[in-house]
């Protein structure tokens, strides 16, 4: 187990890179996703429009080029830069804020899609009713259709979440040293492709599995009964 021992401590330092990435990543997503989703069923026709044309580009657009984008058109085209430039590792800052910002925009439309979903699950006689009693559309949305949504698709923000967690890899694009960009030096380093893509792999097991059995036992849980 030379690898274990030679690159012990970098694999799990990229893999702690990968965790922060998923999270971060989540946290934007989410609330960019239930914005969107929001905007998706307003009762304005041109947020309507510009809701689904937020889905329709960032779903049908390659996360590499989104990531490639952030680097090369925000920050140096834009000059838009997310970190201190007085600071010693202001590239390593800065490209790892990009990552979470790429993730999280690409990522939005799936959670968007997904809440949306759990939107078109609530029976329209509660908002109807909620209407009824003088509250607003938003106050509609945030007390009476969004927490019935969220218990319906817990299962596929689940889905979401591990896919992002896998998607993270494409960070090593512009340069994030997560996992799948150590993996790729320690393969161009050592002669032992099997060994270390298992240990990539269990790694990657390692960080979905429990995500999947949390989200399915939530869901069964929270099951909203028809």
């Amino acid at each position: 187990m030379k690898i274990i021992d030679d690159y012990g401590s970098q694999i799990l330092e990229a893999f702690w890179t990968t965790i922060q990435l998923t999270i971060f990543s989540a946290i934007g997503a989410l609330i960019l996703g239930v914005i969107i989703a929001a905007v998706r069923v307003s009762p304005v026709p041109v947020a309507r429009f510009l809701g689904a044309a937020y889905v329709t580009v960032f779903r049908n657009t390659p996360l590499t080029l989104i990531l490639l984008f952030c680097v090369f058109g925000l920050y140096q085209t834009l000059d838009i830069s997310l970190a201190s430039t007085s600071s010693s590792t202001f590239v390593i800052d800065n490209n790892f804020r990009l990552a979470i910002l790429g993730l999280s925009v690409y990522t939005a439309s799936f959670v968007c899609e997904s809440i949306r979903a759990g939107i078109n699950t609530v029976h329209a006689g509660q908002a109807e009713a909620g209407r009824s009693l003088g509250l607003t559309f938003l106050q509609n949305l945030r007390l009476i259709v969004l927490p019935q949504a969220f218990r319906a698709v817990i299962a596929p923000l689940g889905s979401v979440l591990i896919a992002l967690t896998k998607n993270s890899t494409v960070a090593a694009v512009i340069g994030v040293s997560e996992a799948s960009k150590l993996m790729k030096e320690i393969l161009e380093n050592e002669a032992a492709l099997f060994l270390t893509a298992g240990i990539f792999a269990v790694g990657f097991v390692i960080l979905t599995l429990p995500t999947g059995l949390l989200f399915g036992k939530l869901a069964k849980k929270f099951e909203v009964a028809r």
